[in-house]
């Protein structure tokens, strides 16, 4: 994961709290000559153990930030069976996930002020365990929807502080930490959505198996975040001296106005589009495939292979977005990819499915750039906290309407070509909110030229 040569590794040193309340925990690259206290075959310090629990805790939590709602949409006409939903109930039922996340999303920032991050992204990895366990044998679609709004819930704080933990233990590798955790979760997504189908074949048929058994995943990924519970310290750790803010640099991130920030707009808007078409790829597109004359198991591999696109891009896309002054050009062609696979699926559905599938798996890799923006629009840890709340509470916010009115159209039309003409125009001011949030200009910036 590091750019560095074999000669560096990582150090962890535990420092005595600063006046101005900076964390304990700060990340230093250092030579380490053979021999030394630290060279290979020596006992390995906490700090080391730490960096190495935090990336597996990163890795497993990213695993599970998305099985919840791609094995529902693999088994969506099952469940819509199986409970008597009318479409538009399952348009509200696919509604939910952004919901959530915008609801809950806005409540990170001040749990992980009072109870530290590590503390409440386990609790998160404890109540999805829990909603996957609940909702299949909940009985009746309020009860479904209750048990998933818990396991919505925890996706939601995580989901914020993913980037805030990125931003506070790797502050100089915000790319590749960011691309690692997003590759995780794009795999995750794609497996939920592979493999959903022949496993509740194979365990006897029943949907709500096949649902269940996701909250496996989830029990491991409570583990490692146990071990991260009594770290309370809530602030993010320092800019590294690289990208420090400078001594005019205006106060505090709580001092703020994120409302009045059109970079911090553009981020909530780029954010609340590309998760609209997300969610609705992830509820409807197995649905629009077997509208085409796919069988249920061909259109959970056609979601998977538009899932699991993101296992490289998510580790690439971020690395180069890092590396860029203005991240404008990628969002341009993710955009074009986006609109030339909802040109096929509206014209030719079921003979190129394979390459519509591609196409869109990599347009919606705007996910993970927009998480990295979010790492690059702010100087401070301090202001990522309120950024990545701000723009993803915000955005889920944007961004709950758009499945609904998928589940509405099908219901009235009978068909999957507004729900597809839909998607492909929403995705014009996705692509001009991205060019805003792309700018070379921070949050900070912003509020010194106001001043």
């Amino acid at each position: 994961m590091s750019d560095e040569p074999q000669t560096q590794i990582q150090q962890i040193r535990l420092s005595p709290p600063a006046p101005s309340g900076a964390p304990a925990l700060t990340r230093s690259l250092s030579r380490t000559p053979s021999g030394s206290a630290d060279s290979p075959g020596t006992r390995l310090g906490p700090g080391v153990w730490l960096t190495r629990l935090l990336v597996v805790g990163l890795v497993l939590a990213a695993l599970n930030l998305r099985p919840a709602i791609t094995s529902l949409g693999a088994l969506l006409e099952e469940v819509r069976d199986g409970l008597h939903m009318s479409g538009s109930v399952a348009g509200v039922l696919t509604s939910v996930p952004p919901f959530c996340f915008a609801l809950f999303g806005f409540a990170a920032p001040r749990l992980a002020r009072r109870f530290g991050p590590g503390a409440v992204v386990c609790a998160g990895m404890v109540a999805i365990m829990a909603g996957l366990l609940i909702r299949p044998f909940a009985g009746g679609t309020v009860g479904f929807l209750a048990a998933s709004a818990v396991a919505l819930m925890g996706i939601a704080v995580s989901n914020v502080l993913m980037p805030v933990i990125v931003k506070r233990y790797f502050p100089d590798r915000v790319g590749t930490m960011t691309g690692l955790y997003s590759m995780a979760l794009a795999l995750g997504t794609a497996a939920a959505a592979a493999v959903t189908v022949p496993m509740t074949e194979a365990l006897g048929g029943g949907w709500r198996t096949g649902l269940g058994v996701w909250a496996v995943l989830a029990a491991l990924a409570v583990v490692p975040w146990l071990g991260l519970v009594r770290d309370r310290s809530a602030g993010p750790s320092s800019p590294s001296p690289s990208h420090a803010a400078p001594v005019s640099a205006p106060a505090p991130a709580s001092g703020l106005r994120l409302g009045r920030s059109r970079t911090a707009w553009g981020l909530a808007c780029f954010f609340g589009l590309q998760a609209t078409g997300a969610y609705i790829t992830m509820g409807w597109m197995p649905q629009i495939f077997r509208d085409a004359g796919l069988s249920a198991g061909t259109a959970g591999l056609l979601l998977a292979v538009t899932m699991v696109m993101g296992v490289p891009l998510a580790f690439v896309i971020p690395r180069t977005a890092a590396r860029m002054k203005n991240q404008g050009p990628i969002v341009i062609a993710l955009g074009l990819c986006g609109l030339s696979a909802y040109a096929g699926l509206y014209f030719a559905p079921a003979e190129g499915a394979w390459l519509w599938a591609v196409l869109l798996g990599i347009s919606n890799c705007s996910f993970p750039l927009a998480l990295t923006m979010i790492g690059m629009r702010s100087r401070t840890g301090a202001g990522v906290v309120r950024l990545s709340a701000f723009a993803q509470s915000t955005g889920y916010l944007i961004s709950i309407p758009g499945p609904l009115l998928v589940g509405v159209l099908y219901q009235h039309t009978g068909g999957p070509e507004l729900p597809i003409a839909l998607m492909a125009t929403l995705l014009l001011p996705q692509m001009l909110a991205g060019l805003v949030a792309g700018r070379d200009r921070t949050i900070e910036d912003e509020a010194r030229m106001r001043d």
